[in-house]
């Protein structure tokens, strides 16, 4: 089976957005916007009302984009998420029984993990990048103390990142970070009429995640 999951699209991009909560007709407007605006990957979360027929329509809608199942915490849903096209998946928790079906569907898996301990054992069960959560009490110096002695694994930190401190992650050299809530989708312009001001942040948000790529090369 073919990977669906485009590297080369994430690491033009490496923002992997997280949606919770939406409804189709919210993707259909501001998909468009996040795709113009140069990003590439993002989830859809588990926990969302009707999240596989989502995740299979903005799929079918915007094949362009990496779309995935977010919050995975169970083989039923990932089972749900794979029979929806989910083009990679993303968990919360280190549950070792989601990396054998990952694998066998050739779905990539993003695992949630913490502790030195769980980031290993993701990485040696097959994570793609292992996701490092929550970071927001944590902060970019718990990735860079990670990485001292695990610098061979890919790290995707999840949890406060914003604007602010988006440099500092990837100083450190990480895969990418995940963003959701405030930072990216802010819920005020992810109402019906804020289309403009959603675009225009979206594009300061890319603008600001290209500086920090050429400051870096």
């Amino acid at each position: 089976m073919i990977d669906t999951f485009s590297s080369s699209a994430f690491e033009r991009a490496p923002i992997m957005g997280v949606l919770r909560g939406v409804d189709w007709d919210t993707l259909k407007r501001i998909l468009p916007l996040y795709e113009e605006a140069g990003f590439t990957t993002l989830e859809i979360t588990m926990n969302t009302p009707k999240a596989e027929v989502l995740i299979h329509n903005a799929i079918q809608n915007f094949p362009n984009l990496n779309i995935g199942a977010g919050t995975v915490c169970n083989v039923q849903d990932l089972q749900k998420a794979i029979h929806a096209g989910a083009n990679f998946i993303v968990t919360p928790i280190l549950n070792e029984a989601l990396f054998e079906k990952c694998k066998t569907s050739n779905t990539p898996i993003f695992p949630g993990a913490f502790t030195p301990s769980e980031i290993y054992r993701a990485w040696e069960l097959g994570a793609k990048a292992v996701k490092v959560f929550p970071c927001s009490q944590m902060g970019p110096k718990y990735i860079k103390d990670i990485k001292a002695p695990l610098d061979e694994i890919p790290l995707l930190p999840m949890g406060g990142i914003n604007q602010d401190n988006l440099f500092e992650y990837f100083k450190l050299g990480v895969y990418g970070v995940g963003m959701g809530g405030s930072a990216l989708f802010t819920p005020q312009l992810m109402e019906e009429g804020k289309e403009k001001e959603l675009l225009e942040h979206f594009k300061k948000l890319y603008s600001k995640l290209e500086q920090i790529k050429t400051i870096l090369k």
